[in-house]
């Protein structure tokens, strides 16, 4: 028996702050979906204006709120389902899309204190100032402006405090949530929500690790050295922690804000081109990409045009061996590929269980065809990304968690690329890197490699293969060779066997119950009630009852 864990205090904590939030709006829900609202008096709602407007609410704007009640994980969490159109209603990933900019303010929180103790410094032997009001705010951290005693304008990104601990007991309760989900609900099977809160929780745990999102600038950095249409952000190690990141402060335009680039004499058409140019870079070159690239992570520098990504806690990692199959599917998409495309995903899926490949083929085909050559300069890709996510989903293949935060990356770029430019078009961009794909395919070096790789791979077997047969040929001679035989459906067959064995050995007790009974009533064996054999009635009775229970077990099929 398995031994019952009792929740720590902070966790039975969080447990009730969550079924409060939810009862709480939950039981609201209930009261505008029954109708019981219309007879709440006037007067009653006018003298509570709080009731009034959380009944006007929509239900996913309830959604919505409850996730801002429960704090910064749950925002995350629907920070990340607002990208997952394959999965939630268009009126719900319009609500979650508000949470992207929601975080309230730290109260009464010390900024110089935290600095120092974290530091471990004296504040004025660095810094000429600290601004205590918070520049930005976001669901893990805030952003303060600061200026060093050398005369650099910086800012700190400071984690809230104890958001690890929070963190810790709300991924306790979302795997045991999802786990629970996952063994009751067909329907919640399907969504598999253990490893959605696997997925969500690798982002969170990287998200609050403050030297990986250093890491992640400096080699950022590094891939885009020597190019100068990009401005990557200066670390100041010796200021920083894995709770606190002194970084250089960017006095740029925000990218969504057109007018602004305009009187500063920006084309915003061209920062569109630049801009998606560069994203792409990151994905097709690179294999290293910034996975949250919204208009407040892109600003553009007003007095070189330069454009400047920031916030690096979420970085999209593609292998050296998937940056080939991307290019790969890129290409067999254009060319409407169909068969190749599912050659590709099958590689590259975590997971696969098609349950009909003429259907994912059709599917495929009708998402492929849909793209002629005439309508490619007018599509949007981020309507092709939705679809496609839906094909996979529908045939049951899970990608890699980067390539979703690819698709989303992909997706979002291109809507700050139409918001700059309304002609814009993504394809142009992904024109020069398509023929340089077909280049890189087809060069000497590429065959030559590829090539080697196979010849050494086969080296390797014939290397291998004598040690490998005389293994087996030992276990044989010893006896040791196990060969394991399945019997799909033999575990069905027995039971079936089993409740019938059961149901026959019923029937004969009955029967001879019944005829033990008979011939006592018949012999007038005492005692007797009311001249009727007493053991005679008794073994009637039970006959009866355990002729009734086979009878119902018989018509529940299977629950005998």
């Amino acid at each position: 028996m398995a031994a019952f864990k009792i929740p720590k205090q902070k966790e039975i904590k969080r447990y009730a702050t969550l079924f409060n939030v939810l009862a709480k709006y939950g039981f609201e829900d209930v009261l505008v979906n029954s109708g019981i609202t219309k007879a709440i008096p006037k007067s009653y709602l006018n003298g509570h204006p709080d009731t009034e407007k959380n009944l006007s609410f929509s239900t996913y704007e309830r959604i919505r709120i409850v996730l801002e009640e429960l704090g910064p994980s749950y925002v995350k969490l629907g920070q990340i389902f607002s990208n997952r159109e394959d999965m939630l209603p268009p009126e719900l990933i319009k609500e979650l899309e508000k949470l992207q900019d929601h975080a309230p303010n730290l109260k009464n929180f010390d900024v110089q204190k935290t600095i120092e103790d974290e530091l471990e410094i004296t504040l004025s032997d660095y810094f000429l100032s600290v601004n205590p009001e918070p520049l930005a705010a976001a669901s893990l951290a805030q952003v303060h402006r600061a200026k060093l005693l050398s005369g650099e304008d910086v800012v700190l990104k400071i984690q809230r405090p104890n958001i690890e601990e929070v963190i810790e007991s709300d991924l306790l309760i979302m795997k045991q949530v999802a786990r629970a989900l996952e063994k009751y609900s067909t329907q919640a099977q399907a969504l598999q929500p253990v490893r959605i809160i696997a997925s969500f929780e690798q982002s969170i745990r990287e998200e609050l690790q403050f030297l990986r999102e250093m890491d992640n600038t400096e080699k950022f950095a590094r891939n885009f050295e020597g190019n100068e249409m990009i401005h990557v952000p200066v670390i100041y190690r010796p200021l920083s922690t894995n709770r606190i990141i002194c970084m250089e402060f960017i006095d740029g335009i925000k990218v969504s804000e057109i007018n602004t680039l305009k009187t500063a004499n920006i084309d915003p058409i061209a920062v569109a081109k630049v801009g998606v140019d560069l994203y792409i870079e990151q994905i097709l070159e690179h294999g290293f990409f910034h996975a949250d690239p919204h208009p407040g992570n892109i600003f553009v520098l007003p007095t070189t045009g330069q454009i400047c990504f920031l916030d690096f806690g979420m970085m999209g990692t593609v292998m050296p061996s998937d940056k080939e199959a991307l290019g790969d599917l890129l290409l067999y998409f254009l060319r409407k590929d169909v068969k190749k495309i599912i050659i590709l995903l099958e590689k590259i899926a975590v997971k696969t269980d098609i349950p009909d490949y003429k259907k994912l083929e059709q599917d495929l085909y009708e998402l492929v065809s849909g793209v002629s050559d005439i309508s490619l300069q007018n599509v949007k890709i981020g309507t092709i990304l939705t679809q496609f996510k839906t094909v996979l989903y529908e045939n049951r293949i899970i990608l890699p968690h980067y390539l979703y935060m690819l698709i989303r990356g992909l997706i979002i770029i291109e809507g700050v690329g139409r918001k700059l430019d309304p002609s814009f078009n993504i394809t142009d961009n992904l024109e020069p890197y398509t023929s340089k794909i077909i280049r890189r395919r087809f060069s000497l070096k590429r065959l030559f490699k590829k090539n080697l790789s196979r010849f050494q791979d086969i080296n390797d077997l014939i290397d291998t293969l004598p040690d490998d047969i005389n293994a087996i040929l030992k276990k044989i001679k010893d006896g040791k060779l196990v060969v394991i035989h399945e019997h799909k459906g033999l575990t069905e067959f027995q039971t079936a066997i089993s409740k019938s064995v059961n149901r026959l050995v019923f029937a004969v007790i009955i029967a001879a119950l019944s005829i033990g009974s008979s011939i006592l009533v018949m012999a007038k064996m005492p005692p007797l009630i009311n001249g009727i054999p007493l053991l005679g009635a008794i073994g009637f009775v039970l006959s009866a009852v355990l002729g009734f229970y086979i009878v119902i077990s018989i018509f529940r099929n299977d629950q005998f």
